[in-house]
């Protein structure tokens, strides 16, 4: 993940690659995350594994799950838990057609990518369905083909 994306404007950390491959992803929306300031500094660390996490909904708030952020390199007393729950910060009105979505479709909320924008860490939340093992199968002749297609193009 070399630099800013220049179409975003914004600072890759990480990204979950797992779930556009179990998941069908449907809307993406931007969303801030709570965190400690230790977290903050091993995440500019790059030090961040977004494997197997999800969003739950919790009292009408949204918390991250299963996020691993290792400990900061440098730290003295302080420390932070690093398989925490972490509240992630939305409006209300998403927050509201969030919730609407996953308990009417039974759809997941998944992290898709951390990055940071103006300074901010952020996270791009998906609404997602889970994929049957036919459809990841299909997903992959798929893309074999267009890669086979490409080679083909490529040798003429």
């Amino acid at each position: 993940m070399p630099g800013a994306d220049p179409q975003r404007g914004d600072k890759p950390i990480a990204e979950n690659r797992k779930a556009r491959h179990d998941y069908t992803l449907f809307d993406t929306f931007e969303a801030g995350i709570a965190l400690l300031g230790t977290e903050v500094k091993a995440i500019r660390e790059g030090r961040v594994n977004m494997r197997d996490s999800f969003g739950r909904i919790e009292q009408g708030e949204i918390f991250l799950h299963n996020v691993h952020i290792s400990p900061y390199s440098h730290r003295g007393y302080a420390d932070h838990e690093p398989m925490r729950r972490r509240k992630l910060l939305l409006h209300k009105r998403e927050i509201r057609k969030l919730i609407g979505k996953v308990v009417e479709r039974g759809m997941t909320l998944v992290p898709v990518r951390m990055y940071f924008k103006r300074g901010r860490v952020k996270v791009a939340v998906s609404l997602a369905k889970g994929k049957r093992v036919h459809d990841k199968r299909e997903t992959l002749r798929r893309r074999e083909a267009d890669r086979e297609a490409r080679a083909a193009i490529k040798r003429l």
